[in-house]
């Protein structure tokens, strides 16, 4: 019997993970916008044998001159353009379901699927940032159950976008001039709560069946929709027995949906600084910490609890009452995750807790030489916490180097992560099945 092997994404956030990533000397500030300097980290991953490399998105974020995030290229484009550098590497896109329609997602996600071979994966939010609303001439944001209920209507749609022409439905006839089989083709027709299309997709279905699913998100709302529709999830936790609870849970909702555990790859993040000897890997993430400016911190701070922090006493203690850094209004995961967090390390400042956050951002921290990156996630993966990880570079280049040259190998070492991709397409690699179409299920019931 095959051992089983955990599963790992590349999280690509430039210039880097942490916050302070951009200050960093060694940190590559200027190549971020070009595709050279992109290709080679997707080569790179590629080397090392990630299943996937996943870019994240989000709009209207603030701009200001003390940070080095904000700026950032459309995710989709991204991986268009990797695609044709890349061979097996899997490309995730982030792309929210609160400002987009469904046809321009199914058609651009199958665009990239042919011409990968069968390597797109689509990574499915709700915009959460209030400030997206104003770029697209609405005066306020959805409702968090709103944005959740769209986006379950959103992806169905999609997936029956992506069905409407079978596989088989091009039979380039020559002789009888017949390129299509219309018997095969089998348009939309729907209308919901939320979106009302009719029609077909003008693309046939993907080397995949259809494009790999991905979401991210812990809430209730999130956990429900992960059963229902994803393919992976990823998630953000900090202890083996809170991300126990959250792999029991959302695998053991796929049941009533009519699928199996193994239909569904739960991939935390995780957020590595990794050096030969722990006492480096310490002074590493001290360093790194050093070059956070307190303004910058709070800002960061206040954007996770949802209450502004603008002109407290970096070094002031922690606020003791869970309301004065409660966000009533916002039912998100994330913020309770950081009041825990707070709790747990006994951090005693509003500054201690901005440094210990700065890099994981919510998400599992680890902190040493490769054997003990190795054997914390090494736990995580025995233990049904999860199937794998999404790896969250603290810098670019260096601090994703580290983790290639030291952490990857010795994963390999005992036996824990591939040595060679299992396949060409992303499902492949990840052990999941082909989606049949439900088109071909009804003929052949018949």
């Amino acid at each position: 019997m095959t051992k089983r092997q955990l599963k790992l994404g590349l999280f690509i956030k430039l210039p880097g993970q942490h916050l302070a990533s951009w200050r960093y000397p060694s940190t590559d500030t200027e190549s971020i916008f070009d595709l050279d300097y992109l290709t080679n980290i997707a080569k790179k991953a590629e080397q090392a044998k990630f299943d996937t490399i996943f870019f994240a998105d989000v709009f209207g974020s603030e701009m200001k001159g003390n940070s080095g995030n904000g700026l950032r290229l459309d995710p989709v484009i991204l991986i268009s353009a990797l695609a044709a550098v890349t061979k097996n590497i899997g490309l995730t896109a982030t792309v929210t379901t609160t400002y987009n329609e469904p046809f321009h997602v199914a058609r651009k996600f199958s665009a990239i699927d042919h011409l990968s071979k069968g390597r797109a994966a689509w990574n499915v939010v709700t915009s959460a940032n209030g400030r997206e609303a104003l770029l697209f001439g609405k005066d306020k944001h959805l409702a968090h159950a709103d944005r959740y209920e769209r986006a379950e209507e959103f992806v169905n749609v999609v997936k029956q976008l992506w069905f409407t022409v079978e596989d088989e439905a091009i039979v380039n006839d020559k002789e009888n001039s017949k390129f299509i089989d219309l018997e095969k083709v089998h348009p939309v027709n729907h209308e919901g709560k939320w979106l009302k299309v009719q029609g077909t997709l003008d693309s046939p279905s993907t080397p995949q069946g259809h494009p790999v699913i991905v979401q991210a998100g812990s809430s209730e709302a999130g956990k429900e929709l992960a059963a229902k529709t994803a393919e992976v999830i990823f998630t953000a936790w900090q202890t083996l027995e809170e991300t126990q609870e959250f792999y029991s849970d959302v695998k053991g909702r796929l049941a009533k949906y009519g699928r199996n555990p193994e239909d569904l790859k739960i991939m935390p993040g995780v957020f590595i600084t990794v050096a030969e000897t722990e006492e480096e890997a310490i002074a590493k993430r001290k360093e790194l910490n050093s070059y956070i400016l307190p303004e910058v911190g709070l800002a960061y701070l206040s954007n996770f609890i949802g209450v502004d922090l603008t002109g407290y006493d970096v070094d002031a203690p922690l606020p003791k009452s869970s309301g004065e850094l409660e966000d009533k209004t916002n039912p998100q995961i994330r913020s309770n995750i950081i009041r825990r967090i707070a709790e747990r390390e006994n951090l005693q400042t509003l500054r201690e807790v901005y440094e210990h956050i700065a890099g994981a951002r919510g998400h599992r921290e680890i902190v040493g030489t490769p054997e003990q990156i190795v054997d914390q996630l090494e736990e995580w993966f025995l233990n049904e916490g999860a199937d794998g990880f999404n790896i969250m570079p603290p810098t670019f280049p260096e601090g994703f180097n580290d983790i290639v040259e030291l952490v990857i190998p010795e994963l390999q070492r005992r036996g824990l992560f591939r040595t060679e991709y299992e396949g060409t397409t992303l499902r492949e690699n990840l052990g999941l099945k082909i989606p049949v179409n439900p088109s071909k299920k009804q003929s052949q019931s018949v």
